[in-house]
């Protein structure tokens, strides 16, 4: 249906050679889903929002650029600070191309509902693995709320969004535990006439709310700590995890944020020392939100020793230090329930178990197969690769034999997160990981900060 022609950027591998224990103290790149939302809110909101410790990765690149494109003025980023000079809740202007959001879902998803409720006509592409990641879980829900949006066959990108004057508000509950989802609902109910409400069976992460919240926007949230305090009608069912209500109409006042360190990529660091003995790390100002440490919850169920020190809130997301101190890991059954909770961290996981004595079994984790890649797939195929024992199962998950893993070659089908999760796992020989150029879409700089804490990185060319 659409033709999108992009140049094919030079592509980079990784050879990792097999390294020691992991020390030292490290600050990771500010959170990519909460730089992503700091930059939309911004953009809708009266007055200027001051940001510090934005992602400077190229996904948060892109909604900076998208919104420049719908008439937003943005000052920097420059070593991680931006201002956003907000144009209200009716400001966004119809931008002369088609919206190029790169590799990131977050924006797309986002961005989507968002725009649902505007005056005028816009088109969002991406990169090729974008243009697979399946579309319709929002489009749908959108789509009650009378937004018109067009797919590629298959309910894949490019997405056209047509010109709708206001949307009507939903009641409606996810059927997969996907925070964009509820996030795109929540930024079209901003454009709604009336309130509309979201539900889920299992939370998940719920920066969107909080920063919606930070913003001075009519939203309420409801879950087991806060649903007694409600009178009946306004209950959400029992056994449902949380509700989220947000008024349309209203107007959004700008801020000041502070970007916590992003847990995710931490993970991938936190999970090698975790696994190697004398490893003594200090990752400082992590994001510990609830709803995005299913990790160290799994890691320390591994036996990982974590600890969190120097806790604080900043810009209403809890932060804190953590260290940890390398042991021998041991193999467990992964909990479904805590799955949305480390969603994007199984990579790290995965690399975590494969070195782990027994096995690491995963279920509930079919979301994995429509990230950047098939993360399942892509995972079991490169730890056979290094000789793991690994196969995946039909209830969406995984089983893992720990032992030591071997050199060899790794396809990470050009998702980030695998590629960080195979550079960082503990190999007996040397370990080439083909197709890393999209590690800077979340974490930039990743190899100089991996090698100053004693992996030991090469980025060649992946012709040589």
């Amino acid at each position: 249906m659409f033709s999108v022609k992009k140049s094919a950027p030079a592509n980079v591998d990784y050879i990792v050679r097999p390294s020691g224990p992991l020390r030292g103290e490290i600050r990771v790149p500010g959170d990519k889903s909460i730089s992503h939302r700091c930059i939309m809110l911004g953009a809708v909101a009266d007055g200027d929002t001051r940001v510090r410790g934005l992602l400077e990765g190229e996904d948060v690149l892109a909604t900076v650029a998208a919104f420049r494109s719908l008439g937003v003025e943005i000052d920097g980023p420059e070593d991680g600070e931006a201002v956003v000079h907000g144009v209200g809740r009716e400001g966004l202007r119809a931008p002369a191309a088609a919206i190029d959001l790169g590799n990131s879902g977050t924006a797309m998803r986002l961005l989507a509902g968002l725009l649902a409720g505007q005056g005028f006509d816009c088109t969002l592409v991406g990169d090729a693995s974008l243009n697979r990641r399946p579309m319709r879980r929002i489009t749908e829900p959108l789509a009650r709320m009378g937004a018109r949006i067009e797919t590629a066959d298959g309910g894949t990108p490019p997405l056209v969004i047509r010109a709708r004057d206001g949307l009507a508000p939903i009641g409606y509950t996810t059927p997969v535990a996907s925070a964009q989802v509820k996030s795109s609902i929540l930024l079209a109910g901003l454009y709604a006439n009336g309130r509309t409400c979201v539900t889920e069976a299992v939370p998940t992460r719920d920066h969107t709310e909080r920063m919606l919240a930070a913003f001075g926007a009519a939203l309420t949230r409801e879950d087991a700590s806060t649903r007694e305090g409600l009178p009946s009608h306004e209950r959400a069912p029992a056994g449902e995890g949380s509700r989220v209500r947000i008024e349309g109409g209203g107007r959004l006042a700008a801020t000041e944020i502070d970007v916590p360190g992003d847990i995710s990529s931490a993970a991938f660091l936190l999970a090698a020392a975790a696994g190697r003995p004398g490893s003594d790390l200090l990752v400082r100002g992590v994001g510990v939100n609830p709803t995005r440490t299913g990790i160290l919850a799994i890691l320390e169920q591994m036996g990982a020793d974590i600890s969190q020190s120097n806790r604080r809130t900043s810009g209403g997301e809890p932060v804190a230090d953590l260290r940890v101190r390398g042991t021998v890991l041991h193999g467990v059954d992964v909990a479904p329930a805590l799955v949305p909770s480390a969603i994007d961290e199984f990579p790290a996981v995965f690399a975590a178990a494969a070195t782990a004595r027994g096995a690491t079994r995963v279920t509930g984790a079919g979301e994995l197969r429509v990230k950047e890649s098939d993360r399942l797939a892509v995972s079991a195929a490169g730890l056979a690769a290094l000789g793991v024992r690994a196969r995946t199962t039909g209830d969406g998950g995984m089983v893992i034999e720990g032992g030591t893993m071997s050199g060899g070659e790794v396809d990470s089908a050009g998702d980030h997160r695998i590629a960080m999760a195979f550079a960082t796992a503990a190999a007996a020989a040397p370990v080439r990981i083909r197709d890393c150029r999209n590690v800077a879409t979340s974490f930039p700089g990743f190899r100089t900060l991996a090698n100053s804490v004693g992996l030991d990185v090469e980025v060649v060319d992946a012709g040589g």
